[in-house]
């Protein structure tokens, strides 16, 4: 049974990633963290426990991060919605979140299960940060660091050079590439082209029939529009279900590579840019697993099995 900790700002993808995630046999989730990003954290631990509830999970949900570490907020309406779940103004959730602090949760959820975590971020990345920084210790307590955020030397998704978690907090981004975890970078491309979900695949899902299929595709219609009318997509791009994918199911990955990547702090015009040194020559170490391509067919079974 492997365990997973699941860092999040939930919005539409996001919820699709929980989904996935608490629909498989050999995956324990022991905790889902909040963390500011799409939505505030109060909306975002609405989202999270709304979603668990459709999954008939109970995993606890702690709220942590409410701003970046340096910068204002920049939340995602205009792609996720004004309720962060395609304006579907889901009914209130059961449960509560926990009263800990997420930051906490992440240290001491490390330190019990030394070298079991697989760690799981699909937000910006200020919680981990925090943590890092209050207990740099943690880092080599981490089994595998799957990292939804960046662009490897591609385009971005909120600027012309950086991806919207890393964009949010460039700062929390930096020091945690920096932590010496064992990282893997999910950059939001590989959720474009062919890996998009097209108007018959979001049918096919959809005749599904289930509570889950229903929540992933009707939660998800304002990410629908926004990628077609603003990124010129062809159907439903779902990065944070994809970075799941490839953490359920390594052999996901058709090409990926180690290398040294920093992140861009300084400048106005690459914010947030994750700067991937391809050809070494920079001659750093590598810090990062880099995901270059998947399997498109075998990321469309796995959402597929987990949402039947």
């Amino acid at each position: 049974m492997r365990k997973f900790l699941i860092d999040t700002d939930t919005a539409s993808d996001d919820a699709v990633a929980l989904v996935m995630a608490h629909n498989r046999s050999d995956v324990r989730v022991v905790a889902v963290t909040i963390v500011n990003g799409n939505v505030p954290v109060e909306q975002g631990a609405k989202n999270a426990l709304y979603t668990l509830e459709v999954c008939n999970a109970s995993t606890p949900v702690y709220i942590g991060c409410t701003k970046p570490i340096l910068r204002e907020c920049s939340y995602a309406d205009w792609f996720h919605g004004s309720d962060g779940m395609g304006n579907m103004h889901y009914p209130n959730p059961n449960r509560k979140p926990e009263s800990e602090h997420a930051v906490d949760i992440i240290i001491n959820t490390l330190k019990t299960y030394p070298g079991e975590i697989t760690l799981v971020t699909l937000g910006p990345l200020t919680n981990i940060a925090t943590a890092l920084l209050r207990a740099p210790e943690i880092a080599s307590l981490v089994e595998r660091c799957v990292i939804m955020g960046g662009a490897a030397n591609t385009v971005g998704n909120v600027t012309p050079a950086a991806e919207y978690n890393i964009w949010v907090d460039p700062e929390a981004a930096k020091i945690v590439f920096h932590s010496g975890m064992p990282m893997e970078m999910v950059g939001w491309e590989l959720s474009r082209y062919d890996a998009a979900l097209t108007p018959f695949e979001i049918e096919t899902v959809t005749n599904f029939g289930t509570q889950r299929a229903r929540l992933a595709m009707e939660s998800n219609k304002t990410a629908l529009e926004a990628s077609m009318k603003i990124q010129g997509a062809s159907g439903l791009t779902l990065a944070d279900p994809v970075a799941m994918a490839v953490a359920l199911d390594p052999d996901i990955v058709t090409s990926q590579g180690k290398y040294f990547v920093d992140v861009e702090i300084t400048s106005k015009l690459t914010r947030g840019a994750t700067v991937v040194d391809e050809l070494s020559v920079l001659h750093k170490n590598p810090n990062m697993a880099v995901v270059w391509a998947i399997d498109v067919l075998r990321w469309k079974e796995n959402l597929y099995r987990c949402l039947r």
